[in-house]
């Protein structure tokens, strides 16, 4: 015991937030937000220092090179977040949270919005400051310790933006008023017109500027969609 306490202190004292990007960016996933729940007043977990993980431009080819992309079982982007951001966890003295595998869910939504980094958008989705509304949190790391962060102070990118999300879809399915209608948007992407989401991804979230940020190549795009909409 007094051999793990020694371990998990030495962990401890070497993390720094650069330590935890550059691990993150090994993997292909990058840091989509860092907080210290303690400040912000974020839902669980209290206290420590909390990283936010996602899907970056490098994210797809270590996916496709992964086994649990190349054994075509069901859910391979969840086990690879799974398998990664636990080995990350174990490696940095941290213990993972996922958005997935509820209920119950880990507050995603709460620790974007309180890291300073994710904003709620005109229509409802939230939005990036360096992915845009293309937002894919694969995990969180939660470290027992506080350790210095970026301070995230820039207002919402969407309060000097035209604003293309608003008008951009089809039949409405993202607008400003009622924000999302999920069967419309369904309906839409069942018909031969709707193809063009279904295989290149969401006309809103594409028509998001900083949604260039993402990397999003059109076929991780139509992977997320299909899961969204099975056919």
């Amino acid at each position: 015991m007094a051999e793990q306490s020694e371990t998990t202190s030495e962990t401890s004292s070497r993390l720094s937030y650069a330590r935890v990007e550059e691990t993150a960016s090994e993997t292909g996933l990058i840091v989509m937000g860092a907080l210290h729940p303690r400040v912000t007043q974020a839902k669980h977990p209290e206290g420590g220092t909390l990283v936010l993980l996602g899907a970056g431009d490098a994210f797809w080819p270590a996916l496709k090179a992964s086994p649990e992309w190349l054994d075509q079982h069901p859910d391979p982007v969840d086990r690879w977040s799974s398998r990664v951001i636990g080995d990350m966890a174990s490696d940095l003295g941290a213990q993972a949270h996922f958005p997935f595998g509820g209920p119950p869910y880990a507050p995603f939504i709460d620790w974007a919005l309180k890291s300073g980094r994710t904003f709620s958008s005109p229509v409802g989705a939230l939005v990036h400051d360096t992915v845009g509304m293309m937002i894919s949190f694969r995990g969180a790391l939660h470290f027992p310790s506080e350790f210095d962060v970026p301070e995230a102070s820039a207002p919402s990118p969407c309060i000097t933006c035209d604003a293309p999300c608003t008008s951009t879809c089809p039949v409405g399915a993202l607008n400003a008023e009622s924000f999302y209608n999920v069967d419309a948007c369904h309906r839409y992407l069942s018909t031969a017109a709707g193809q063009i989401c279904m295989t290149g991804g969401c006309a809103v979230r594409l028509a998001c500027p900083l949604s260039k940020g993402a990397g999003r190549r059109a076929e991780q795009s139509s992977h997320h969609m299909r899961a969204f909409h099975p056919t």
